[in-house]
């Protein structure tokens, strides 16, 4: 009980570090908000409030989970959708920077080593950064359509490749974990697994990332049709002819 009552408590402080940070963040923005030239100030504080949200989507367990019909290791989680908004409102460097803004502030928790973390921020920035890129290009529906569409499928290829030449090698060798134990745990989600190598990747790695991408584009594209008159665009604004 006391472990559980101490887990709880440190939820709640990041909880609450994150909120300060997206105050003190906010602040900071609206001060430099006034100013339309590019300023780093600005950027920093974009940064700095999408960031604080990431950081609270993917540190905090209450934000993640699981489902039966995959490996109980591979959670669903939400934290690119505020590197998505800042990436398509600001582009590709802001989404770049939440996603290591997210990945340092998660560093000192990490139980693999660092290895998840950093699957994961390679994972988040070829994901949101190809999507904000093309969409930086094409500022339409199409431009979002093509973005999301090219970066899942990077985003895909890549996870399985890495999956099945580096986190499954890493959690049998370094973390100790037996193949066979590993299998097991596959095969209890998905019983037509037959090897923690590319039967895995298709049959588990390829539909989870394409469910959880699924999902996000979802989200993103809801919050972000909500907010897009409230954001204020880098390069969006019409240049007054001289």
């Amino acid at each position: 009980m006391k472990g559980v009552f101490f887990m709880d408590f440190i939820n709640y402080i990041q909880i609450a570090l994150a909120l300060a940070m997206i105050v003190l963040a906010v602040r900071l923005y609206s001060k430099a908000f006034g100013r339309q030239d590019y300023s780093p100030v600005r950027l920093m504080a974009r940064v700095a409030i999408f960031g604080a949200m990431s950081i609270i989507l993917y540190t905090v367990p209450v934000f993640k989970f699981s489902l039966p019909i995959f490996p109980s290791f591979l959670e669903i989680h939400f934290d690119e959708v505020p590197a998505f908004i800042a990436g398509f409102a600001y582009g590709p460097l802001c989404g770049f920077l939440v996603i290591a803004l997210k990945t340092v502030a998660k560093l000192p928790m990490s139980s693999t080593l660092m290895v998840g973390e950093v699957t994961d921020f390679i994972l988040s920035s070829v994901y949101v950064c190809t999507a904000s890129f093309i969409y930086k290009r094409i500022r339409n529906l199409k431009g979002v359509a093509i973005g999301f569409g090219v970066a899942t499928l990077l985003q895909v290829i890549i996870a399985m490749f890495i999956n099945v030449y580096l986190m499954i090698p890493f959690y049998a060798n370094v973390m100790g974990f037996p193949i066979p134990a590993l299998l097991s745990l596959m095969q209890k989600a998905i019983p037509s697994i037959t090897d923690t190598g590319w039967s895995y990747a298709f049959l588990a790695v390829l539909p989870f990332n394409l469910l959880k991408d699924a999902l996000v584009i979802v989200i993103t594209f809801i919050i972000y049709r909500s907010l897009h008159l409230f954001l204020r665009f880098e390069g969006g604004r019409k240049k007054k002819r001289g």
